[in-house]
């Protein structure tokens, strides 16, 4: 089987251990600055930390540097690459061509990714990385299967990399200024407010109202039913969106996509995770799930919450003030949180007391008047023993096989091995005793980074007292461990150069926030038309984001001769635009 990543995201230190505890290939991380989530940064003593511990496991470890940057902020931002470097970081997420034009002058040896920021989504900006010599391109969400295979028949040697699990941005990554236009918060530079999730009213030039509570609201990403397409059609890398979520959630996604994963692939790192807890993403934080475009358009949309539904439980069957009966095959506990959508909109509550559970019906309390009705949905959304189980440890072990002559031979799964001589040459008075005493005690591994996989005697053990053989099982393990840090290599950024941009020229789309990136498409033969919003909104309407997303295909209505457009709760009204040739809508800038 080909070998694959499982890349997971890691807000802090503890949830990268997590994340590489549960079995993760990869995780990805943000530093002190320039990542593109503000709120999920992180010191270069705790990335030096997650570096140390994921290379024992020949896990690698990314960090962002994904957001556009000021001419004043470029030369901190190289330093901060060239620590990363230093620490032995395994590559770092770029957006700003000013900065991947530097990274190239400089020549580092750690690899560069171009982030998703950079709006991987046509063949020729793939096509013009991999001219370039980037390592690995992250590509937009909203590619369909075939388009993949495609991208990478014609870049084979290219590494591709797709989300596979989380929240969708509504518009094409890097192409979204709603947030900067709004409140000067921008999405490019790590700070989006997420005006997406917000409410607006949809009407049309006439004043028609359509009940559309969340317009850009979309459902979660979830394509664990795709898995196996997708390695075939050449995806390396799969990514779990979420370095805002926390701990458990990490836990949850990524040991549900080990499983996953392993039916289909070798993993690309060492070790095995024991967990104690079934995986399942519908008990982690979901607004619902979609495989969005990778197979067909279809509903990908969350119009009535852009909060967490959870797992589906069943049909309530009576209601009697705050006394509920519910239809279901699940267990419910006190605490459980529990929602549903009515009428009145989406709404949840605790449940306070189960009353009664027998053949497939539980009586339960809530602890506050509800507006259910006999028929509802019901959902969890926050399942207590699940989330106390996800709490436990998790640790993960590198399988050793333990051989016997007249030394001693220890050799990792990865062939990494050690020898050593006997401490004790004395004859045991009992062999049979001695030799099983040997294998059971050499055996405890305990919480160590190891566990034996077998122990083969082709010699008997001399006399050693148990606390001896345990001594030496530590002492021998941790210089396994010695050589297996010594020995890892990371992988080296190939030469970079220069080749021609495939446009005559951009605009603000290309996210240009400094001299050097407008230096870097000129050398591409590309001039450079406007600046970014961020430098300077544009003062004529402008695309605020551009979407597969649509409204009008959302509400049957692909073929009627009407203009929409999004009103805020201020009353602020955003021209919709839709381009049906390309299936695509756009936000528009108000006149």
């Amino acid at each position: 089987m080909r070998k694959t990543e499982l890349l997971s995201p890691a807000k802090d230190k503890e949830t990268a251990f997590a994340a590489i505890d549960c079995g993760a290939d990869a995780v990805y991380i943000g530093g002190a600055n320039f990542g593109a989530r503000k709120n999920a940064s992180n010191s270069l003593e705790d990335i030096k930390e997650v570096v140390d511990y994921a290379h024992k496991f020949r896990v690698k470890v990314f960090v962002t540097v994904n957001t556009i940057l000021t001419d004043e902020e470029l030369e901190d931002a190289l330093k901060l690459v060239q620590n990363y470097d230093k620490i032995g970081v395994d590559a770092i997420l770029v957006q700003d061509m000013g900065l991947l034009y530097r990274l190239m002058e400089l020549g580092l040896s750690i690899p560069i990714h171009a982030s998703t920021q950079c709006d991987n989504r046509t063949m020729e900006k793939i096509c013009f990385f991999n001219d370039i010599g980037l390592s690995r391109v992250v590509l937009a969400r909203e590619l369909s299967l075939s388009q993949i295979k495609e991208i990478h028949e014609k870049n084979p040697e290219l590494e591709l990399e797709t989300f596979i699990h989380g929240a969708l941005c509504v518009s094409y990554s890097g192409q979204c200024y709603l947030s900067q236009y709004i409140g000067g918060r921008s999405a490019n530079r790590g700070e989006c407010a997420q005006p997406c999730r917000k409410k607006y009213i949809v009407k049309d030039e006439n004043g028609k109202i359509y009940k559309y509570n969340y317009p850009l609201c979309l459902k979660d990403f979830n394509a664990s039913n795709h898995v196996k397409e997708l390695i075939e059609n050449g995806v390396y890398s799969f990514k779990i969106e979420g370095r805002l979520k926390d701990i458990n959630y990490v836990k949850n996604i990524v040991s549900y996509y080990r499983k996953l994963l392993d039916n289909y692939s070798e993993k690309s790192s060492s070790g095995k995770s024991v967990c104690n807890f079934i995986p399942n993403p519908e008990k982690s934080f979901n607004r619902g799930f979609t495989d969005y475009f990778l197979k067909s358009r279809g509903n990908c949309y969350s119009p009535d919450t852009p909060k967490s539904v959870g797992e589906y439980l069943g049909k309530v069957s009576d209601v009697n003030k705050n006394v509920i009966k519910l239809v279901t095959k699940s267990c419910l506990l006190p605490q459980d949180g529990l929602c549903y959508f009515s009428a009145d909109g989406f709404d949840g509550f605790l449940v306070n007391k189960i009353i009664a559970s027998e053949k497939g019906i539980i009586t339960f309390s809530a602890n506050k008047s509800t507006c259910l009705k006999t028929g509802d949905k019901l959902y969890r959304n926050s399942d207590i023993e699940f989330e106390k189980k996800l709490s436990l440890p998790v640790k993960r072990q590198i399988g050793v096989s333990v051989k016997l002559t007249d030394k001693i031979e220890l050799i990792d799964e990865d062939g990494y091995s050690i020898t050593s001589e006997f401490p004790s040459n004395e004859v045991s008075e009992k062999q049979d005793m001695m030799n099983e005493t040997f294998i059971k005690q050499f055996s405890k591994t305990g919480d160590s980074d190891f566990y034996i996989t077998d122990i083969r005697l082709d010699k008997d053990i001399p006399f050693m007292r148990v606390s001896a053989i345990n001594q030496l099982r530590r002492d021998l393990l941790e210089m396994l461990m010695e050589k297996r840090i010594k020995g890892y290599k990371r992988e080296v950024q190939k030469p970079m150069h220069i080749v021609p941009f495939y446009q005559k020229e951009v605009d603000y789309r290309a996210n240009v926030h400094n001299k050097t990136a407008e230096e870097f498409y000129n050398k591409c033969g590309c001039i450079v038309k406007e600046y970014s919003p961020e430098t300077s909104f544009p003062k004529h309407s402008v695309e605020l984001m551009r979407t597969k997303h649509c409204i009008k295909y959302a509400l049957n209505m692909c073929k009627a001769p009407v203009n929409l457009m999004l009103q805020n709760e201020k009353g602020v009204n955003y021209p919709l635009k839709f381009d049906c040739k390309n299936c695509e809508m756009c936000v528009l800038s108000p006149g």
